[in-house]
């Protein structure tokens, strides 16, 4: 029994990533290629269905927008687009946040996660790793006394969803690994040690001076 069990779960370790990196491709392409209309299908076009046209077709716009607003005729064109959305109340509002945060994430000189943090949360004692992202806006900083930094914590295994928090700067300890690392270590739940981390000082985490003076 314990000879058939060790097998079967070399097996599952071997399938259960790929499997799960497909289906996620999946999904996503099965995203995407429903955002293009149905005249735009490959039925009404030729009659005949060609699996993934969609995908490559909205891919192909994506590149084609990019290609032209990379000149000055298409940013000039963007521009006027851009101010046409913000005098509509409703969608001012939210194309612009959309557009803040799509800038950030995914622009070449972006820096959405700065550097990879260590903070005490969501307890005194309890330790996780979160991302700083900057500092609380001009309104919140004034009333907040002391220095504070922005800091967003992942939930594990999926970092898409997580918590924003406002923490004194003196509680946050910057990590040397990098961001890239730091995302692979939350999402493998902290099995996926980072390279050059012995196993034995991941418990040795730095302590933190309270209010009082005392270290926890």
């Amino acid at each position: 029994m314990r000879f058939l069990k060790r097998y079967f779960i070399t097996g599952l370790l071997i399938w259960l990533p790929l499997v799960a990196t497909v289906w996620v491709l999946a999904v996503l392409a099965s995203t995407l290629g429903s955002l293009v209309p149905s005249f735009l299908s490959p039925e009404a076009l030729f009659g005949v269905a060609i699996p993934g046209f969609e995908l490559v077709l909205v891919l192909a716009v994506i590149f084609i927008t990019g290609l032209f607003c990379a000149n000055f005729i298409g940013r000039a064109i963007l521009s006027r687009w851009e101010s046409l959305l913000g005098r509509i109340p409703l969608v001012r509002s939210i194309y612009n946040s959309v557009k803040q945060v799509s800038d950030t994430v995914f622009a070449p000189n972006g820096q959405a996660f700065r550097e990879a943090v260590l903070v005490q949360y969501p307890r005194r004692g309890a330790w996780t790793i979160g991302f700083l992202t900057g500092t609380p806006c001009t309104e919140i900083a004034a009333l907040l006394e002391g220095d504070f930094v922005s800091v967003y914590v992942p939930t594990t295994p999926n970092p898409t969803s997580g918590f924003f928090l406002m923490m004194p700067r003196a509680d946050v300890q910057v990590l040397d690994m990098s961001v890239e690392t730091a995302l692979k270590y939350i999402v493998s739940m902290g099995v996926v040690a980072p390279p050059g981390l012995p196993p034995q000082t991941q418990m040795d985490l730095p302590a933190v001076e309270s209010p009082g003076g005392q270290a926890h």
